[in-house]
């Protein structure tokens, strides 16, 4: 199938998390309840009808384990969007947050786009340690969208991505508006700065040794 874009997304946070969970959730419709930790970095491909358009997305599993943390920085580059989760069971997932999207800063460009994903929501009462409360408090304050999600039941992996996906294309294009809008002020400036009431600018021919005449 052709695709008109493609869109680099990673998948952050802490080990054990469900980031390669979510990834085959979603890339592969399958649930694995067998824990594999991921060496060093992973990468799917899917493509997607966004809107009635085709897009790659590109999805990189990233290790959360602090070994493999300078290894992930290096896949920044590029990269368009962020999937950042947490496990709603696990109070240090949710408290190295900060950790993660100060790496984000320091590492992503300055426009990515981010989304928190709070994973594990099936859980019983008794189970969950970070009420959602939480997770909505700490995405509007970093200007993200949040969901609770379920990687076992299958809730709001979908949505997770697709809202992703759209907001990357917002930003395109925007930053397409943006890039036209400077063109065209450069293109003014060059035009009055060019333009300086003496005619254009012509070499001479005439025994003026080389010199120009205007």
């Amino acid at each position: 199938m052709d695709f008109s874009a493609t869109y680099k997304v990673l998948v952050l946070g802490d080990s054990n998390v469900g980031k390669t969970c979510i990834v085959h959730r979603y890339c592969d419709e399958r649930y694995y309840d067998t824990y594999i930790s991921t060496i060093g970095i992973d990468f799917k491909q899917k493509l997607i009808n966004l809107d009635g358009v085709p897009v790659k997305l590109q999805i990189w599993d990233t290790a959360g384990q602090e070994r493999f943390r300078t290894l992930t920085t290096a896949y920044y580059r590029g990269a368009m969007g962020i999937l950042l989760m947490y496990d709603v069971t696990s109070l240090d997932s949710f408290n190295n947050l900060s950790y993660w999207l100060r790496n984000i800063q320091e590492n992503a460009a300055p426009d990515v786009v981010k989304v928190l994903a709070g994973n594990k929501c099936e859980c019983t009462a008794a189970q969950r340690a970070v009420d959602k409360e939480r997770g909505d408090k700490i995405a509007e304050n970093f200007d993200m969208p949040f969901f609770e999600v379920s990687c076992k039941q299958n809730i709001n992996i979908e949505e997770c991505f697709l809202t992703l996906a759209r907001k990357i294309r917002e930003q395109r294009e925007h930053r397409g508006e943006n890039f036209d809008e400077e063109e065209q002020a450069k293109s003014g400036n060059m035009k009055r700065s060019t333009s300086n009431g003496l005619g254009p600018f012509t070499l001479g021919n005439s025994s003026s040794e080389g010199r120009c005449s205007c």
